[in-house]
């Protein structure tokens, strides 16, 4: 297969989704001059838009989680990558010329590919618990840095304790009265320096052993009804007024179900070299397997991907490297 053979409206590269993975994987795709789109969906906003603070990222000790996307967009911008706001809705592989290649369908068009790479991150996960649904919004969020501001002096429950739960729940003292940190077990699983953090903020409260039964208001929040684990079982109600979720995450990666091979959870299966069960398509980032999911390792896996995508259209091309 040469270029000649290639339709002109066929791209090299499709990256789907535009966080710290997206991102890496078209600065390099676009600067080894691959002919590189960016799909950015709405219904894949990247975490790290609504991050507070970004402290660990080698090099640059603290940074706002809304100006390093900004910064790696522009990046890989500089280098020819265009980006598209659509939502992916399915792909299918598609015969193009003496190879094949894949179709990505979104919400207002249709592109073509020789590669693809699904970078399109995680979501936050619901507790599916009565009012979480009437009261989104009411005084339910998953974001501390969108809405914590709409509780001064307030006092509000976060629910986890994870890296995510503590690190917004000491944002949130900025703002609250009151922090209750509602966790399932009877330690944190944060790292230790967040835990420091949080037991020496005199704003913070912690809920142990509970399981959270129900969200209660009308018209908003007014507590949280908590489930105690551990001796009678008995129920307490926090008196709060905001509840902000942060109990793990869900793959968005309802367009590939099919397509690729995925976990049980949804997660793609990748190698080390980001690829995928189909030829053609790698995957990077928060919506794969795998044991750490930060920034760091997210634009290590976009490196990869990329660099993996070179190499096979350079080889259905018959470029020698």
């Amino acid at each position: 297969m040469t270029d000649r053979e290639i339709p002109d409206d066929v791209l090299d590269c499709i990256i789907i989704g535009a966080g710290p993975a997206g991102l890496t994987a078209a600065l390099y795709a676009s600067r080894s001059a691959m002919k590189t789109l960016i799909l950015e969906g709405s219904s894949t906003v990247s975490q790290v838009t609504v991050t507070d603070m970004v402290e660990n990222y080698p090099g640059i000790p603290e940074v706002s989680g809304f100006d390093l996307h900004d910064r790696l967009r522009t990046q890989a911008l500089a280098f020819g990558a265009t980006a598209k706001m659509e939502d992916v809705i399915s792909m299918e592989n598609t015969p193009l010329g003496l190879s094949h290649g894949w179709t990505v369908n979104t919400n207002i068009a249709s592109y073509r590919a020789l590669s693809v790479i699904a970078a399109t991150g995680a979501r936050w996960r619901s507790l599916g618990v009565p009012g979480e649904k009437e009261l989104m919004g009411r005084g339910i969020s998953y974001c501390a840095t969108c809405d914590g501001p709409f509780y001064r002096d307030r006092s509000v429950a976060v629910v986890g304790g994870g890296n995510t739960a503590v690190q917004e729940a000491l944002y949130l003292t900025k703002f609250a009265e009151k922090v209750t940190i509602v966790h399932r077990r009877d330690r944190l699983r944060a790292a230790a320096i967040l835990q420091d953090r949080a037991f020496s903020n005199e704003k913070i409260d912690f809920c142990w052993d509970g399981i959270v039964e129900r969200i209660e208001g009308t018209g908003g929040v007014s507590g949280l009804r908590v489930k105690k684990m551990k001796g009678n079982g008995e129920y307490v109600t926090l008196p709060v007024e905001g509840v902000f979720i942060f109990i793990g995450l869900d793959p968005l990666t309802e367009y590939l179900m099919g397509v690729v091979n995925t976990d049980k959870d949804g997660y793609i299966i990748a190698d080390s070299r980001m690829r995928t069960s189909e030829k053609g398509v790698f995957a990077a980032g928060d919506c794969i397997a795998k044991s750490l999911r930060q920034i760091v390792t997210a634009c290590g896996d976009g490196a990869t991907a990329a660099y993996e995508a070179e190499l096979y259209v350079d080889e259905l091309k018959g470029r020698p490297y």
